[in-house]
């Protein structure tokens, strides 16, 4: 690979690090926006509506921590 290609891979690694930075900030957010509903909205739609949103911003992570590495390697 030459080095303009790898130097592009480079900056798509980075902006997935912005990324995932973004989102792990956004995914806090919503678990504490869960954990600090009052006890009688626990279990509720709204409750399992952020648990689902908090799970998949973990899927997500994970699929861009994947992506990452995946970009490492093929700069190798």
């Amino acid at each position: 690979m030459n080095n303009t290609r790898r130097k592009k891979l480079s900056r798509l690694a980075e902006q997935i690090e912005e990324i995932k930075e973004a989102l792990e900030v956004l995914k806090e957010e919503e678990e504490s926006y869960q954990e600090n509903m009052p006890e009688n909205l626990q279990g509720s739609e709204r409750y399992e509506q952020a648990g689902e949103a908090i799970d998949n911003m973990d899927s997500a992570l994970e699929s861009l921590d994947e992506a990452h590495s995946s970009i490492e390697s093929a700069q190798e």
